[in-house]
């Protein structure tokens, strides 16, 4: 009897698997184009494995630039009513937080009342909203595999959410230096479910502000060559140290390991999120 229980429990296991690996592991976003862009002309696709871009940028004006201020990022939004509106604010402010981190790598960040060479400004142009039952379900199945086995397992391939960004640095005369479409949505094995509506449109935002920041840093497309280690006061950011410089204090704080545990329990980000440190 126990032999023939344990057969059943391992066609019912890999039936499971078969059906799991006929859904999409990953959502599908397209490019989504705003109108926040000065211009739109003369960009190159381009992209990684998971992500999607369109992108231009003039490596010279760029790599001759010192100093960058960061406008606050906004939101065109067809479907802004589905969202928690303090959720799609720590979006935003996350994709802030991102970009000064990363842009403090080369350039200076000054404060928003400050002349710069260049005036970084992004837009969320969607967001694909994640499911809150579909994610709580992966939320308890990952932490109660991940206690008896001491293993981790994929979060359920269905109501993956997404993000779209565009963003552009314009010099001070509003001349266009660089410019980029971007889209991805959550996958299975890297993004961590989270009950909330926007949670995998934050936890993405990272990705995107990495992306764009590493363009301005390098001059050139940021999808190709090799990856390479953070700096160090980009892991001191990470884990909730102060930045680097005083005009990133702006955007709040990391969560840093507290928003780790958070998010590895599926907990919404205004669990950890502390948001915008003032009024911008």
């Amino acid at each position: 009897m126990s032999f023939c229980l344990r057969l059943a429990d391992v066609r019912r296991q890999t039936l499971a698997a078969a059906a799991l690996a006929i859904l999409p592991s990953c959502a599908s976003v397209p490019l989504h184009q705003g109108t926040s862009l000065s211009s739109y002309t003369d960009m190159a696709a381009s992209g990684g494995s998971l992500t999607k871009a369109k992108l231009r940028v003039d490596p010279a004006s760029v790599l001759n630039a010192r100093t960058v201020r960061i406008m606050p990022t906004s939101a065109q939004l067809g479907n802004s009513g589905a969202l928690d509106p303090k959720g799609l604010a720590l979006v935003t402010n996350a994709i802030d937080r991102a970009l000064c981190v990363g842009l403090s790598d080369r350039f200076q960040i000054v404060a928003a009342n400050h002349p710069a060479d260049l005036v970084v400004h992004a837009t969320v142009t969607d967001i694909v909203p994640t499911n809150r039952t579909a994610a709580a379900t992966s939320a308890v199945a990952s932490l109660g595999a991940s206690v008896a086995l001491a293993v981790p397992i994929p979060r359920l391939p269905i109501g993956l959410g997404g993000l779209s960004v565009e963003a552009e640095a314009v010099s001070q005369d509003g001349t266009q230096k660089a410019a980029m479409l971007w889209s991805r949505g959550a996958n299975m094995l890297t993004t961590r479910a989270r009950i909330s509506t926007v949670g995998d449109a934050y936890s993405l935002s990272s990705a995107f502000g990495g992306d764009f920041s590493r363009m301005l840093v390098k001059g050139r497309d940021p999808f190709k060559g090799t990856p390479t280690m953070p700096s160090m006061q980009k892991i001191k950011a990470s884990l909730g140290g102060a930045p680097k410089y005083d005009a990133c204090k702006a955007f709040g704080s990391s969560p840093g390991i507290t928003g780790a545990v958070a998010g590895q329990l599926g907990l919404p980000p205004g669990w950890s999120d502390k948001g915008a440190a003032a009024s911008q």
